[in-house]
């Protein structure tokens, strides 16, 4: 963590935590607003970027689930993807700190993503087949699959939080040394480096919600 940078650390922690956090939104929601401000049939500046950004979620998410579905969740999707790379990225700028570097954030964007995908799974299918699908095709294994299938959910919120966390954390440490090794050459390379893995983090995010939407509300195409 950079704290000998930290521009905004007055406070405590999670004061910094929290003040990065809705930095983070707030551009988010800046950047959604150029976006929209003045829409063209010919998109220029801010839009075009955005249009591309989202033809490229919803052709990725087309890969993994069927595109009417991949374009409902795109509002999730696509909001999440673009709040965590910005919220990744702001750790690069010397004076602030990644909201991301902290397992409170990640872990409640986890819990979202979580909650999220069983409801639909249950909204979709109803509740009993819903977590029949749980215990698997062979009735026999059902005692055996349906706990080993709740320990496997349930670590989707670790695995979500903790890659997202231990990464970005990863990138503040890095970053942190690396200013304090030569704070006035600019270290464009690492820079650079720190960018893409903000850039594929959030990705690798995106994806995984695709993949667990995909697996909650489409349990009859599982059959087939």
């Amino acid at each position: 963590m950079n704290e000998p940078f930290l521009f905004l650390g007055i406070g405590s922690h999670m004061t910094v935590l929290v003040i990065h956090s809705v930095l983070a939104m707030i551009i988010a929601l800046v950047v959604a607003k150029m976006a929209t401000r003045n829409l063209q049939t010919v998109p220029k500046g801010c839009q075009n970027v955005m249009e591309s950004l989202v033809d490229g979620i919803l052709t990725i998410g087309s890969d993994v689930i069927r595109k009417d579905l991949a374009r409902k969740y795109l509002p999730l999707t696509g909001a999440l993807a673009i709040y965590i790379f910005i919220a990744n990225v702001i750790g690069i700028i010397p004076g602030f700190e990644s909201p991301t570097g902290n397992v409170n954030l990640t872990l409640a964007l986890a819990l979202i993503v979580f909650f999220y995908y069983h409801f639909e799974g249950i909204r979709k299918n109803g509740v009993v087949h819903y977590f029949a699908h749980f215990a698997g095709p062979v009735k026999v294994l059902a005692p055996l699959m349906f706990p080993i299938e709740i320990i496997s959910h349930i670590s989707r919120i670790i695995s979500l939080s903790f890659r997202l966390f231990g990464n970005i954390k990863g990138d503040d440490l890095f970053l942190a040394v690396l200013l304090m090794l030569v704070p006035w050459i600019v270290p464009l390379p690492a820079f650079a480096l720190l960018t893409f893995s903000a850039l594929l983090q959030a990705f690798v995010f995106m994806i995984l919600t695709y993949v667990y939407l995909a697996g909650a509300v489409t349990l009859e195409e599982e059959a087939l």
